[in-house]
């Protein structure tokens, strides 16, 4: 019996890039003996997308769609993909071209020698994105690898591949927002990496503003461990064990009626504290909020219409 690959692909917005990206898969799996599904999971896209993928349909039969009631986010249209997926092996990739099609047949290649992932990570980033990015893309994954339980490469990619066997596991996690660029890594199982050079967008612009980032990133950080709760904890004692300093000068000004002076540094200092309270009540805030979203038991997803049977 011949083998199955699955290709998962999350599009919102990207009706441009649909047929491009599908045919450049399709010409890869015609250089290789193996049969293949390319799944496509519309995640509440506003332009064109749905109808793409019905005409791209019609001229490859491997080529099956899941179309969001709205948008659910990246990593639960992956859950979708890997849901319907019936490959031995599924390969998940964006839709814009950045993951080079071209790096199928090595991923696939190293899955053979006994990898259950086969995962991508940048490796030159320099002509396609801003050194501030590049910046603040080093500073996260330094900041998850030392406040995590995961060891996340810096440029890490959602363009892998997965061996049936985690695919299933991941789709027995019950996490209300899965963060899969840790999970694949927390799940264990043999893994390796190698690099690419992203390319260039083939039409449209990039969905990530920094709102998208910030939020990826504090998912990212709540989801593997609850260190910054200790840290909060922390930094309280240390600014009350260093609130204890300031007795003695406030006994020296009672016994030598001393006038204490300085309303501007209290009011700063004041300030500063009641900050670093909320932040700290921000970041409980963040874990209680991932425990009510949780206990809902609301679906990851919702599919208006998909061509799968």
């Amino acid at each position: 019996m011949n083998m199955l690959i699955s290709v998962i692909i999350p599009v919102f917005n990207e009706e441009l890039n649909i047929p491009i990206i599908s045919n450049s898969i399709a010409a890869v799996f015609e250089q290789l003996t193996l049969d293949y599904e390319i799944i496509f999971v519309n995640d509440g896209s506003t332009d064109n997308s749905l109808q793409a993928l019905k005409e791209a349909e019609k001229t490859n039969e491997n080529i099956y769609y899941i179309s969001f009631s709205r948008n659910f986010g990246k990593d639960n249209a992956l859950l979708a993909g890997f849901d319907f997926a019936k490959g031995d092996a599924v390969i998940t990739m964006d839709a814009d071209m950045q993951h080079p099609p071209e790096l199928i047949p090595k991923l696939i290649a190293l899955w053979q020698q006994g990898n259950a992932v086969v995962y991508t990570y940048r490796e030159d980033k320099n002509e396609y994105a801003k050194k501030i990015n590049q910046l603040s893309s080093t500073l996260f994954y330094r900041l998850i690898n030392h406040l995590s339980d995961v060891d996340l490469e810096d440029g890490i990619a959602d363009y892998r591949l997965l061996d049936k066997k985690v695919v299933a596991i991941l789709n027995n996690l019950h996490e209300d927002r899965p963060f899969f660029r840790g999970l694949v890594k927390w799940v264990g199982f043999q893994q390796t990496g190698i690099p690419y050079t992203p390319q260039a967008r083939a039409a449209g612009t990039t969905k990530y503003n920094h709102k998208a980032l910030v939020r990826l990133a504090l998912q990212g950080l709540t989801s593997f461990s609850v260190k910054p709760l200790n840290i909060a904890i922390y930094l309280g004692f240390s600014f009350s064990a260093l609130s204890i300093c300031y007795l003695p000068y406030v006994i020296y000004s009672l016994l030598y009626g001393k006038a204490i002076s300085g309303w501007a540094s209290t009011i700063v200092t004041i300030v500063f504290f009641g900050g670093l309270q909320l932040m700290i009540l921000g970041i409980m805030g963040i874990y209680l909020g991932k425990l009510f979203m949780q206990s809902k038991q609301r679906p990851k997803y919702i599919i208006d219409e998909m061509n799968i049977r």
